[in-house]
């Protein structure tokens, strides 16, 4: 897993959580409900697709 700023960490982890909040499917098995939580553990895990492209 690359090393995130906590602004890239931010953002990841918000986008991700917009999308589950808009019915997108899970990428981990939870009882978590709130998106932002779920999203949370799913950075934890090294799950989320989602890149960081730095100039």
């Amino acid at each position: 897993m690359n090393t995130y700023t906590r602004y890239e960490r931010a953002r990841i982890v918000g986008a991700r959580s917009l999308q589950i909040s808009m019915g997108a499917p899970l990428l981990v098995k939870t009882d978590r409900i709130d998106p932002l939580e779920i999203a949370l553990e799913e950075y934890e895990l090294g799950v989320i697709p989602i890149t960081v492209k730095r100039k």
